[in-house]
């Protein structure tokens, strides 16, 4: 098999299958695990713009095709004849391109899918934003207890984080379930993943729970979705004080179409 013929046409091909993969993330809805939402408008543009590059280069590859087929059957071109000059390289030239192709191929066969409680273990569960996350104007809202999402809660504990200070209001949030190895069975947490730019850069936060008398975290499967509503307490846990959610109600939900929070 001639390398150099084979090369031009994976190039083009990477391409196509790029865009394609591009634009089947967005048609079918999963770009919203992947990237922010204000991302999109460059994804798709970017996606349409592969296509059509990979396109045109097909093209011009098809049409040099039928040239060198027509000039090799001229009886005027047969005493012509080409020197080609090698080139040495390290890696064969259709190394990237085999790569990017195969790259395409998996995520046109695959689908992606959101990050577990297991990923929120490892990267650092946590009740905190990063300073770059903290918005101070948004705590001037009127918002009513039962109305802040789990994000809200946490950007509260960031800006004001003594727990007494939130003890005994009214809590309404929904997450997935968390199940730290270091808590007793009576406690779970609830968290979410919060998306900067993609999904290489999500980060969990989340709250402990506390549930009813009796009932057990092993009812509730990790990355299981639930709405959970109760009222605000305050416990020590692993050493430190800490807001928890005395759980009056916890009613599982289906997985949001988009998982992530911003």
């Amino acid at each position: 098999m001639n390398l150099k013929k084979i090369s031009p046409w994976l190039d083009a091909l990477a391409i196509l299958a790029w865009g394609i993969l591009l634009l089947k993330y967005w048609i079918t809805g999963k770009l919203s695990i992947l990237i922010h939402p204000h991302y999109f408008g460059l994804t798709l543009a970017g996606g349409i713009g592969l296509m059509v590059i990979g396109g045109l280069k097909t093209w011009e590859l098809l049409k040099l095709e039928r040239t060198t087929k027509q000039s090799r059957t001229s009886p005027a071109n047969n005493s012509l004849r080409i020197t080609e000059v090698e080139h040495v390289t390290l890696f064969p030239p259709s190394i990237g391109s085999t790569l990017m192709l195969s790259v395409a191929l998996i995520g046109l066969l695959t689908t992606p899918r959101t990050f577990t409680s297991q990923t929120a273990l490892e990267r650092g569960l946590t009740e905190s934003l990063p300073i770059t996350r903290l918005q101070p104007q948004e705590f001037r809202n009127t918002t009513k207890p039962e109305q802040r999402s789990l994000v809200e809660w946490v950007r509260l504990l960031n800006f004001n984080p003594e727990p007494d200070t939130y003890r005994g209001q009214k809590v309404k949030v929904q997450g997935f379930v968390i199940h730290p190895p270091n808590l007793a069975e009576q406690y779970m947490w609830i968290g979410r993943f919060i998306i900067t730019c993609c999904a290489a850069d999500a980060y969990p936060i989340g709250l402990p729970v506390k549930l009813l008398i009796g009932q057990s975290r092993t009812t509730f499967a990790p990355d299981s979705w639930l709405e959970i509503e109760g009222e605000t307490s305050v416990e020590e846990l692993q050493g430190k004080r800490k807001l928890i959610i005395q759980a009056s109600s916890l009613k599982p939900i289906p997985e949001p179409k988009n998982p992530y929070d911003y």
